[in-house]
């Protein structure tokens, strides 16, 4: 069978099993529809947690990024993994003895105020929004190649399918749906990593096999690439900082991936679903054995599609081009770069040198570097490259589609090739479903249930919460067919401004007794508002980056710095919460059995 027929049978199957969970799992309560009933087992929830961490980003942009940038691509993993790690240990148990459902629902109780919880809503809204972009934008990636559709028909087709199971079971049906997208996801991603490495190997463990010599070479996978980047003026496969990626920027965006991780919404949430705080505990201890798997492989396969690809492409001419390419050409996500002597060349000159030097062709004109591939149809000399290819809506972020390639590369089964499609829709589809769900109890819960109409019923409720899971699908579909970056660029940008309005806010709502109402919500405003402004500047403003170098990907730090720092600055002027808020905070900070519990007299609600 084509690779087409294999994907579509895998993506049918998979997509039918999915929404046989979600109706089987459907709910008519709120406690259902918001925090599973609290019933999910603490193995199945680390199943359900790893599938929603585990998103596009991880999936399919990740070892795209660590292929292209070697070792300086590994600072995503690092970030993601230890932010898990922080939030397990630091966060999650405090949060969950909290018993609420939403994060906003934590900040309006510990600092007794509406407008800290409107505030948070609001940040809630905006990172959520920002992550979804990038799922949704994955989902069309998968389905330009695989199914052969337009981008923006695969984003349209991916919206259908998550409103139907996010609006049926609400948490307990998206929970199950994500226990069984883990192994759809997992399986299909170490499935050709196997392959490959046994391939190119002869290793069946693929973290072995980066680290063994190639078949026939007698050069070790690492040392070859190392000396093909030396023969075309790359900077070192294994070199740890390059190009703009300087040890400043390395370690913001990992400190803001790691801050961002124990801000996220809709992995705190996670938390929630499971009986006791024993058990939350345990569901962190599953979740990052089951990450594990993924984020150890990816390394591995970054090391592999990076060779596969310079080997098969490298001085080429168009006549001579491997089939994979021709397929993904389609997507426009690829093409190549005739640049006078009529083969495709990797090559360190800059985009805009090349456009400026008017030697190009006539026809499809592309450029590879190191990390970017755009293209362009007819002739842009004289004119700046990167300008023409914004205005012909032609740029593509090739980093995208490593993972999705590198089966194609390999030359694996086309059944192979096809799983991977399934996989990486299951990733990008269980990260997008759990963050409508946190659009929708931020609005629903939060704002109408807590704020509007504390008589709403169930029913009320419930109404509400779908309906809103149903405009923000909409608009998740919106910002996937006009994303401001690459999927993992704009997952950074989420994960910074997690990192600058909720981590600050939540880590002194639990250790600390005296912060107030005024302090956190200024220190919020602050954090985010900043680290907003900084990033959509970069993005669609052109600024440079004027704050210490740092890039819109790290900035989330100095957002979180700002947030940390007008809160405990403010702190001394204004009162300390009342005594009832106090006992709160010790009673969540004791093991589960002690202390005066959870009650909170609502009534006395204040700003």
């Amino acid at each position: 069978m084509s690779v087409q027929t294999w994907t579509f049978l895998f993506v049918g199957v998979t997509f039918g099993l999915y929404l046989v969970i979600a109706w089987l799992a459907r709910v008519s309560d709120t406690k259902g529809f918001y925090v599973a009933g609290q019933g999910i087992p603490a193995a199945a929830n680390g199943m359900a947690t790893a599938a929603d961490w585990m998103s596009a980003a991880s999936f399919i942009s990740m070892a795209g990024i660590i292929s292209t940038l070697g070792y300086a691509g590994g600072m995503y993993l690092m970030g993601w993994t230890g932010g898990y790690v922080l939030l397990a240990l630091l966060l999650a148990p405090y949060l969950r003895k909290f018993g609420h459902f939403t994060v906003p629902d934590f900040i309006g109780d510990r600092y007794h105020s509406n407008t800290a919880r409107i505030v948070a809503v609001v940040c809630a809204i905006f990172v959520s929004f920002t992550y979804v972009a990038g799922q949704m934008r994955g989902v069309g990636i998968v389905f330009s190649r695989f199914l052969e559709v337009d981008v923006n028909v695969g984003v349209y087709i991916g919206v259908a399918i998550v409103f139907v199971y996010a609006t049926l079971g609400g948490m307990k049906g998206i929970t199950w749906t994500q226990v069984a997208q883990y192994w759809v996801l997992i399986t299909a991603f170490l499935t050709p990593a196997i392959a490959i490495s046994l391939q190119y190997t002869g290793a069946a463990i693929p973290q072995i096999g980066l680290g063994s010599e190639l078949i026939g070479e007698g050069t070790a996978l690492l040392e070859k690439l190392n000396q093909i980047h030396a023969d075309l003026g790359f900077a070192s496969y294994t070199e740890p900082f390059i190009g703009n990626w300087d040890k400043l920027n390395v370690f913001c965006v990992v400190l803001a991936l790691m801050a961002g991780t124990a801000g996220l919404p809709h992995v705190i949430v996670r938390f929630y679903t499971v009986k006791n705080v024993a058990a939350a505990r345990w569901s962190a201890f599953w979740a990052l054995l089951f990450i594990a798997f993924l984020y150890l492989t990816a390394p591995a396969i970054g090391a592999f599609a990076r060779y596969a690809m310079l080997d098969s492409l490298h001085g080429k001419t168009e006549a001579e081009l491997p089939e994979w390419f021709h397929s993904w050409e389609q997507t426009g996500l690829i093409l190549w770069l005739d640049d006078g002597d009529g083969t495709l060349s990797y090559t360190g000159t800059d985009t805009n040198e090349i456009f400026r030097s008017g030697n190009l062709g006539t026809g499809h004109v592309a450029q590879i570097k190191e990390d970017h591939v755009r293209w362009l149809s007819g002739d842009a000399a004289g004119r700046d490259g990167r300008a023409v290819l914004r205005q012909a809506g032609l740029s593509g972020p090739d980093r995208d589609i490593i993972v999705l390639a590198t089966p194609e590369m390999a030359g694996l089964a086309a059944w192979i090739i096809a799983f991977v499609a399934a996989g990486g829709l299951a990733a990008a589809l269980s990260t997008a479903s759990g963050l409508l769900l946190v659009i929708s109890s931020s609005v629903a819960h939060d704002l109408y249930f807590r704020i509007v109409n504390n008589d709403a019923t169930e029913g009320q409720r419930l109404l509400v919460g779908r309906a809103v899971i149903g405009v923000a699908v909409i608009i998740a579909g919106i910002l996937g067919i006009y994303p401001p970056g690459f999927v993992s660029q704009v997952v950074a940008f989420a994960f910074g401004l997690a990192a600058a309005s909720f981590f600050p806010v939540i880590v002194l709502g639990i250790f600390s007794r005296r912060v107030g109402t005024v302090p956190a919500v200024a220190g919020m405003i602050v954090g985010i508002g900043f680290t907003a402004m900084y990033i959509l500047g970069s993005v669609y403003g052109g600024w440079s980056h004027w704050a210490f170098g740092i890039g819109p990907q790290g900035i989330g730090v100095v957002g979180m710095a700002l947030n940390f720092a007008v809160t405990l600055s403010l702190t001394p002027f204004f009162p300390a919460p009342d005594q009832s808020i106090q006992e709160l905070i010790l009673s969540i900070r004791e093991p589960e059995g002690a202390g005066p519990g959870l009650n909170i007299d609502r009534s006395a609600e204040a700003d």
